[in-house]
């Protein structure tokens, strides 16, 4: 892997590490334009504050955009998302790994 993919990916994880971003693509992945509260409903338990900030960060990397109708994915986020879906499989695989292990 070169350098600038390191970077690239550095930057990517930078983003997706801040609380509650992954929630909030997850909440849009759908495709389905949220208000700003129904957004905040659906990811649950974020501030006002917090949700805009994730916003303000997402729409300037490119993930998120606000239409006519409220919040959606850009084609970009869609991309991200897409390669996010083996995500819920993986997590339950690791989950009864670690479960394994407990017992």
């Amino acid at each position: 892997m070169s350098s600038k993919e390191n970077a690239a990916i550095g930057q990517l994880l930078g983003l997706l590490e801040s609380r509650y971003a992954i929630r909030v693509l997850w909440a849009l992945k759908d495709g389905h334009a949220q208000t700003f509260r129904l957004l905040q409903d659906s990811v649950g338990g974020i501030t006002p504050n917090t949700l805009n900030t994730r916003i303000k960060e997402l729409r300037e990397a490119g993930l998120v955009n606000h239409g006519n109708e409220g919040y959606v994915v850009t084609s970009l986020g869609a991309d991200l998302l897409k390669r996010l879906a083996d995500l819920p499989a993986f997590a339950t695989k690791w989950a009864a790994n670690q479960a394994k292990k407990t017992t």
